[in-house]
Parts: C-alpha cells; sequence; structure tokens
C-alpha cells in the first residue's frame, strides 16, 4: 500500500486503501460512525455488490481517550473512576478488576461480606447489561416495544443499586479491601422482588420476542461463528458460547466466591446469532440464582476491611486479574514500580476481539445481515477504544 494515500484530501487512509483495491461495479459503503446500529462511534467499510457485502473494515478511534495512559499520573485511588467508564453497561465488573488486581499485588484480604456483595452487585449490573442490549438488539431489527420492556426492568434495579452507590450507571462501588458501604434490608428485600418479578418477565419476554417468527427469521443461520474462528480471535463471553464452548472465567478460573454458587454456564452450538441471543437470555436467568443463593447465605461482617489502605502504594512487581464480564474475559494486566502510581495498565476488552472477527464473519452476507452479525456480538465502543 502506498503511503502517500494518506496525503490524499479526497478522502482518509481507509476510503483511499477500499478505493484503490475495489471492482468498477461494486460499491463503498461507510455503515457509521453515526449510524444507529453500530451502537456507538463505530465505523465500518463495506464494499458491496448489491445487497451483498464483498468486504468489510471496522474503523475504531472516533472516542479513544486513553484511559491507560492516565493511570500513569493519577494515583490508585484518583483512577478508580477509569475503569467502570470503560464499560460503562458494566462498570461494576471494570470497577472489580482494578481494585481486585491491587489487592492482589498488595495481599490485602477482603472481608466475606464484601466478596458477597461484590457478586450481588455485579450480576445485578449483568443484567442490566444484557437487558440494554436485549432492547437495542431487537430495535435494530425492527421492534421497538421490547425496548420499554426492557428500560422498564433496567430502572427497578437501578433504583436500587443508586441507593448504595450513589450511580445509576458508571459505578464506583468497589474500593480497595472490600466496597464503599454497606446494605441494609429495603436492598434485600426490593432485590428478592426483582428477582421474582424478572422470572415471570422472562415467560413473557419468550412468547413475545424469541418465540416470534420474524425474529427467528433475522437471526437464525445468520452470522455463523465457528469455534475455531472465536478460538482464531481470542472470542469469549457469549459470542463464544454461542458457538459451542461453554467457556466462563467465573467457573472455569474461579475468583472471589463464585465457588461457593450453583449455576450453569449456558453454551449453543448454534454459532449463529440465535445462539448468542439464547446464551444472553439464560444468563439473566443464571444471574439471578446467583444472586438469590448470595442473598441467603449472606454472612454478618465488616463491609471493608477495618486495615484496607485508603491511599495504597503496591510494592513493584505486576499482577495480571481477570473476571468475566457481560461481554466477556476481562482482564486487567497492573505494572507497579513501587510508586504512588501504576507504572503502566493494560486492560483486555473483550469486545476488542469480539468485533476483530466481524470483517470474516461478514462477507458473504446481506447488508440487512450485518445488523444483525453487528448487534449480536455486543459491542460497546468506549471499550474498544479504551
Amino acid at each position: 500500500m502506498n503511503l502517500d494515500l494518506r496525503l490524499n484530501t479526497s478522502g482518509d487512509f481507509y476510503s483511499q486503501k477500499f478505493q484503490t483495491t475495489k471492482r468498477d461495479d461494486t460499491l463503498i459503503l461507510n455503515m457509521g460512525p453515526q449510524h444507529p446500529s453500530t451502537h456507538g462511534v463505530l465505523r465500518v467499510l463495506l464494499e458491496i455488490d448489491g445487497e451483498y457485502i464483498l468486504r468489510a473494515e471496522p474503523v475504531l478511534g472516533y472516542i479513544h481517550r486513553m484511559h491507560e495512559k492516565m493511570a500513569e499520573v493519577m494515583t490508585y485511588p484518583q483512577y478508580l473512576p477509569n475503569p467502570p467508564r470503560t464499560d460503562y453497561l458494566h462498570a461494576m465488573a471494570w470497577n472489580w478488576a482494578h481494585v481486585a488486581a491491587v489487592e492482589r499485588l498488595m495481599d490485602i484480604q477482603v472481608p466475606e461480606r464484601a466478596e458477597y456483595l461484590r457478586v450481588i452487585t455485579c450480576e445485578l449490573n449483568r443484567i442490566c447489561s444484557h437487558l440494554l442490549w436485549w432492547g437495542s438488539y431487537i430495535m435494530d431489527l425492527g421492534a421497538s416495544t421490547p425496548f420499554m420492556y426492557a428500560f422498564h426492568n433496567r430502572e427497578r434495579i437501578q433504583d436500587s443499586l443508586q441507593r448504595i452507590t450513589g450511580s445509576r450507571l458508571t459505578y464506583c462501588y468497589y474500593r480497595f479491601g472490600g466496597v464503599y458501604c454497606d446494605i441494609d434490608d429495603k436492598f434485600i428485600s426490593e432485590i428478592r422482588e426483582i428477582c421474582n418479578w424478572m422470572k415471570e418477565r422472562a415467560k413473557m419476554y419468550k412468547d413475545l420476542v424469541t418465540d416470534n417468527f420474524i425474529l427467528r427469521k433475522r437471526v437464525e443461520e445468520i452470522g455463523e461463528i465457528s469455534l475455531e474462528t472465536c478460538r482464531k480471535y481470542g472470542a469469549t463471553g457469549p459470542v463464544l458460547r454461542g458457538s459451542g464452548l461453554a467457556y466462563d472465567v467465573r467457573r472455569d478460573e474461579p475468583y472471589s466466591v463464585y465457588d461457593r454458587f450453583d449455576f450453569n454456564v449456558p453454551s449453543y452450538d448454534n454459532c449463529d446469532a440465535m445462539g448468542r441471543y439464547l446464551v444472553r437470555m439464560d444468563e439473566i436467568q443464571e444471574s439471578i440464582k446467583i444472586i438469590e443463593q448470595a442473598l441467603d447465605s449472606l454472612p454478618e461482617g465488616d463491609h471493608i476491611h477495618p486495615k484496607a489502605p485508603k491511599r495504597p502504594k503496591p510494592p513493584a512487581g505486576d499482577v495480571y486479574f481477570a473476571l468475566e464480564g457481560a461481554r466477556g474475559k476481562i482482564g486487567l494486566n497492573l505494572v507497579s514500580d513501587g510508586g504512588k502510581s501504576p507504572y503502566r495498565i493494560k486492560l483486555r476488552a473483550p469486545g476488542f476481539s469480539n468485533l476483530s472477527l466481524f470483517a470474516e464473519v461478514a462477507q458473504g452476507t446481506m447488508i440487512a445481515d450485518a445488523v444483525s452479525i453487528l448487534g449480536s456480538l455486543d459491542l460497546v465502543i468506549p471499550e474498544i477504544d479504551r
């Protein structure tokens, strides 16, 4: 590729690359970066022949915020709000990754009650994330009513989480050695009611959407991703489990107190958008099971270690902590030089790996199916452009 194309004022580097290699009878189409179906500022360059996609190339970088670089000029407590803003839909998981990495490097003990509170709130946030994906995905495919049901459900959960975290989206509830504050009987009662209510709503979702003939025509045998493709690109989470491999960090690489709970890891060997859809719908039910078990066995005690450092200064070294987010395996690699700020933080965003396979999967599909495929990956662009 001639690098002089970067200086061409008639279009950017990606457009020029497509233009110089496309056939005369095809069309270059920009999908995004503002199109609603890209779920954020993602741009996808498509070369199409009629309604069929010959090539697809995701273009990132429109919302890059330098979260990793900011860690180098912030103290560990100052950096606490940053990871939750990486993936604003499952902020609890990213908040957890940061504090757990510091705790592992400093050998900070977390009270048992705090571990349970982390599990409860993280699973509630996972449900919120899956609900927003569900409502948005169905809207992408042409139906608006389920979106209202999804947000109605999320509001109830967010109302409860707001009482203990002070936030409704980018939560910063976890602290080094525990959580910000304890929960009360009112919170426990609200969550039990929500869990029971969600079980009834799940039946309605199945009748209204999952078994809907129109939906099935848009997702069945669409966007087939083989298990080998998932492995090649490092896809995890519902994308991997929708291709038949029941890998979940909570079960296969247990952390916190997840090994004390009985839950299934849903997987489907459909390998299509329907398989990924079903995994997430089942995961909502599994999260409810985990929450109910945690509430039933919630121990007494401190919500944060009495001697937990408020201004941690980890020893020199490096540590890696991984956990299961709503979109897949989240990883945080922390390198410390013994100072008050991290020497380096490297974030593993599952959405980046999941998006990387889109170019291969989209080849030969129709434009309308590309929307279905993208939606089934459950992309959060700020996580990718971290």
